[in-house]
């Protein structure tokens, strides 16, 4: 019997999870973005954008449209859709795998200073003008108009649109993976000072947070949120695409071995 598999994306891991578990033919998978990516890339199974209406109304769609497995695949920063997750999977009574990348690991050379929110950051800048990286999402800029003093290279993966009210920005629109050797090469060829981050943990954007250890640049690190909701009541959380794999396949195991 055909098993249909959920899943809630956010993240390349998202994508790369969602062609490995479409070679097998006994799955029927959609993969559902929250929308806030313009153009987002090509997915390799069927995809759905936009929200749910909270945790309630995940799990009304699981219900309806038949979903054996949810999986939580989405960014380690989306605490609320989490959250919903969470508590979907224990209202529609199904399993929940959740991928969750480890953070960063502050290693030797890395000069980090680490906030809990984007306005810590900005206040962490300080009053003295500095040449400033900003690797963050075009929906989290906006409160470093409050420092205006900086000068920022804004890189993301859709336009700033509007820009920032601030006199001296710049833009890069880009998707990575980004490459060592081209983040030390962009960092210095800016004269950045201090890099702002998010603790994604992953290796498609690490190399601007290796770039700045190399370089001795400081790193105003924004650490993960706490979560909002429990662990799965039924299921697993899990570091990585091979562990997700191996999950949800046992999950599914389940309900042959019952026979269902």
């Amino acid at each position: 019997m055909t098993r249909s598999i959920l899943i809630l994306g956010g993240t390349a891991d998202a994508r790369i999870l969602a062609g490995r578990l479409a070679e097998d033919s006994d799955y029927r998978i959609l993969l559902s973005m929250a929308g806030r990516t313009l153009s987002p890339v090509e997915q390799p199974v069927p995809m759905r954008s936009g929200g749910f209406g909270g945790a309630a109304g995940l799990a009304d769609f699981i219900r309806s449209e038949g979903f054996d497995i949810l999986v939580d695949a989405t960014h380690p920063y989306a605490a609320r859709i989490s959250a919903n997750a969470v508590e979907a999977a224990r209202l529609a009574d199904i399993p929940l795998v959740a991928l969750s990348r480890p953070a960063w690991q502050r290693q030797p050379g890395d000069r980090w200073q680490s906030v809990e929110t984007i306005k810590q950051a900005v206040n962490v800048l300080g009053d003295e003008s500095r040449r400033v990286f900003l690797a963050l999402g075009r929906q989290e800029l906006l409160p470093f108009e409050a420092a205006p003093r900086h000068n920022y290279l804004i890189r993301s993966v859709d336009p700033v649109e509007p820009p920032l009210n601030v006199p001296d920005a710049r833009y890069i629109t880009a998707r990575g993976p980004f490459a060592l050797d081209d983040e030390i090469r962009m960092l210095e060829e800016n004269r950045i000072e201090t890099v702002v981050s998010k603790n994604s943990g992953g290796s498609a954007s690490y190399g601007k947070i290796e770039a700045a250890r190399r370089l001795g640049l400081p790193v105003i690190m924004i650490e993960r949120p706490q979560p909002l909701g429990d662990a799965p009541l039924k299921g697993a959380t899990v570091p990585d695409i091979a562990s997700a794999l191996t999950a949800i396949r046992h999950q599914l195991s389940l309900f042959e071995n019952r026979g269902e």
